[in-house]
C-alpha cells in the first residue's frame, strides 16, 4: 500500500472519531438532560439515531436494507446481530426506528465523551467478569419488563480470528427471550467488516447491506430449548452471510 493511500485511509479513520464526538458536544446540554432519566429515553433515542446518520452519511457509506419483517411500534423484540465493526451501532441505530437499549462491552465507555453517555444509555457488561455478566442479565430483564427492546451481538464480541465469518452464539439474549417470550428479529450485516474493519489502514466509503430477517417466535419456548433457539438464529444469520439475498 502507497504512503499516500496509508495517509488518506488515515485522515478518514481520523475524521470518523471527530464524527462520532463533534454531534454529541453540539447537543450536549440537551443530552445531558435527557440522559437523567429513563423516562427520557425515547428522546434520547430519537438523537442518537441522528448521530448515527450523520456518522454513516459523514464517511461516505449508504445503506441498503431489505427487510421480510419490520418491527411494529410498542412491541417488545430481542435484536440479534452479527459483529464485525464499531460501525455495527451506527448501523443498527440508523435501520431500526423503535427505541431499544443496546448490550454493550464496558470497555467502550472509556472512549472519551461518547463513553459518558455510552454508561448512561446501555446495559454495560465485562465479559471477563461472572458477576458484571449477571448485572447485566438483571438489568436487560428490567428493561423487557418495561417493554422496551433489547439489542445484542450474541458472538460476544469481535472474533479475534478474522477468518471466521460469524463466531459462536452465547446465551444470554436467547434465554432472555424465551424468559420473556420475546420475539427474536434476527438481522444481518454484510459489509461492515469490508468497509470499517478493526485494523486501522484498511476499509473505505461504499454500500452498507442489510437483511432484516423473518421474525423466530418464542412464545412456548423453556430454557430447554434456547440452544435450539440459538442454532436457529446462528444459522439464519451465517447463510445470508454466504449466500446474499440483499445484493
Amino acid at each position: 500500500m502507497s504512503y499516500l493511500k496509508k495517509a488518506a485511509i488515515l485522515l478518514w479513520r481520523i475524521w470518523f472519531y471527530i464524527l462520532m464526538v463533534l454531534p454529541i458536544v453540539i447537543m450536549l446540554p440537551f443530552l445531558i438532560i435527557i440522559t437523567s432519566s429513563e423516562k427520557f429515553y425515547p428522546q434520547f433515542f430519537i438523537c442518537a439515531r441522528i448521530w448515527a446518520k450523520i456518522i454513516i452519511v459523514g464517511m461516505g457509506f449508504s445503506i441498503k436494507v431489505k427487510a421480510d419483517q419490520i418491527p411494529e411500534k410498542h412491541k417488545s423484540y430481542m435484536l440479534v446481530a452479527n459483529h464485525a465493526s464499531m460501525l455495527d451501532i451506527m448501523l443498527m441505530l440508523s435501520v431500526i426506528k423503535q427505541p431499544f437499549v443496546f448490550i454493550g462491552k464496558k470497555e467502550l465507555s472509556r472512549i472519551p465523551i461518547f463513553g459518558f453517555f455510552y454508561r448512561r444509555t446501555c446495559i454495560l457488561v465485562d465479559r471477563n467478569n461472572q458477576r458484571s455478566k449477571k448485572d447485566a442479565f438483571e438489568e436487560a430483564q428490567r428493561r423487557l419488563k418495561q417493554e422496551n427492546s433489547v439489542c445484542i451481538f450474541p458472538e460476544g464480541g469481535v472474533p479475534e480470528d478474522r477468518s471466521i465469518i460469524l463466531d459462536q452464539f452465547k446465551d444470554g439474549a436467547f434465554r432472555l427471550a424465551i424468559e420473556h417470550q420475546t420475539p427474536i428479529v434476527p438481522i444481518t450485516f454484510h459489509d461492515t467488516k469490508k468497509r470499517f474493519p478493526y485494523k486501522f489502514f484498511t476499509g473505505g466509503p461504499g454500500i452498507l447491506r442489510v437483511q432484516i430477517h423473518n421474525f423466530i417466535c418464542t412464545e412456548g419456548l423453556e430454557l430447554k430449548d434456547r440452544r435450539l433457539l440459538k442454532e436457529r438464529t446462528r444459522e439464519v444469520i451465517l447463510n445470508e452471510l454466504q449466500n446474499p439475498s440483499v445484493s
